[in-house]
């Protein structure tokens, strides 16, 4: 069994697209945000496979709440941060979005410039 300290990792890089996505307002993103809602994706982000829904709900969900430029580059931060630590697979990632129904304007890769996001 993994420990919740093996999930910011996947999660991270994973939520940080999908952060990206979403209009900008006013909000407040925490690293605790992300791994709260990617959570149900580790095993998706390390093995690959098929995500289950509540791991493309807690996606969808993140998206939706990362709305202002700064949210989707705390999201992305806490996302590199995390995947660092963790085997995160790199094509994994990159397929979440298409494999839970989300469109994002960019790749999820290890080497996104989280500064750049806007």
């Amino acid at each position: 069994m993994r420990s919740i300290s093996q999930t910011p990792s996947i999660i991270t890089s994973f939520l940080l697209l999908l952060l990206l996505l979403a209009p900008a307002s006013n909000g407040a993103i925490t690293c605790s945000n992300v791994i709260r809602n990617l959570s149900s994706c580790l095993s998706y982000l390390q093995s690959g496979g098929t995500p289950s829904n509540a791991c493309c709900g807690g996606a969808k969900a993140l998206a939706a709440s990362a709305k202002t430029r700064e949210d989707k580059q705390t999201a992305c931060f806490c996302m590199k941060n995390a995947a660092s630590r963790f085997k995160v697979s790199p094509e994994s990632a990159n397929a979440l979005p298409k494999s839970c129904g989300i469109q994002l304007p960019f790749d999820i890769s290890p080497n996104v410039d989280c500064s750049k996001i806007s």
